[in-house]
């Protein structure tokens, strides 16, 4: 527990969280304009929460010594960890269901006003193809249910780390 406790006061455990947010990053702008295969509206949402991953690795590695910036990057952890794994959930949901004619997605990202980033960055954030489309399967599983399980040990990784730190009396 003692060793969960002090990770997230060690600069290496923020950057590997980052660094592991980022390979995910480049895996599906591969899968995008390497494969051909288009995100749609679900994986344009999740990909927003792997940047709040990579985000927290970064804040939590540069501020890793101080208590306000390490919340900072907990808020970012769990947010990205959280959203994410019931994004993923929901778009395994639009994928399986039988009359997956009932269910749509959009196709323009729902971001705040203030923040559209489909609009400053459409190479990113911009949603071009069906939610309901499986082009790609992993020994049988597909993007969405893979994801699942990444966004899964995000939020047990935090569970665990977070609850760690509440044990152990330090809190953040």
């Amino acid at each position: 527990m003692k060793y969960l406790s002090n990770l997230t006061t060690n600069a290496r455990a923020w950057q590997l969280l980052a660094l592991s947010a980022l390979g995910l990053e480049l895996t599906a702008l591969y899968f995008q304009y390497v494969m051909g295969l288009a995100p749609c509206i679900m994986c344009i949402y999740q990909r927003v929460a792997i940047w709040g991953l990579f985000f927290a690795g970064v804040v939590g590695s540069l501020g890793h010594n101080f208590v306000l910036t390490r919340m900072l990057a907990y808020i970012l952890w769990g947010t990205g960890a959280i959203w994410g794994l019931l994004i993923a959930m929901e778009h395994v949901e639009i994928q399986s269901a039988t009359l997956s004619f009932l269910y749509s997605c959009e196709f323009v990202p729902n971001f705040p006003s203030w923040a559209p980033l489909h609009e400053w960055l459409p190479f990113l954030f911009e949603a071009t193809g069906d939610c309901g489309d499986i082009n790609w399967q992993f020994f049988g599983y597909t993007m969405p249910q893979m994801m699942i399980v990444v966004y899964g040990l995000y939020t047990a990784l935090f569970s665990l780390v977070l609850l760690s730190r509440l044990f152990d009396k330090r809190m953040f």
